[in-house]
């Protein structure tokens, strides 16, 4: 069994047992937390698709850690300009737990 769900803007293929890092949410760690954007449910072969969303789904999680993304440098120059700066950035992330899917 596994659904596509719309977690935070964006769109995760999700089992039982699954990890994946997500943009931050809100809560502590070890908190649980639950998404009703079931945009899709294969149960066995099964196949439910919503419009938009799958009725009555729930996919129910835990949130392990937060954490940072690797840092990524940000170069701008304006050639003959003598223009040039550097940044780095790195976003915040969510470590989920998928603990189960409810149909």
């Amino acid at each position: 069994m596994y659904a596509i769900v719309e977690i935070a803007g964006q769109q995760f293929k999700v089992e039982k047992d699954t990890k994946l890092f997500v943009q931050k949410l809100d809560g502590k760690e070890g908190e649980k937390v639950s998404f009703d954007k079931v945009l899709l449910l294969d149960n066995d072969g099964k196949i439910t698709v919503g419009k938009p969303v799958v009725e009555g789904v729930k996919i129910n999680g835990k949130i392990l850690a937060h954490a940072k993304a690797d840092k990524i440098k940000v170069f701008k120059k304006k050639r003959r300009k003598g223009y040039q700066t550097l940044n780095g950035h790195r976003q915040k992330l969510t470590q989920i737990q998928i603990e189960e899917i409810v149909s």
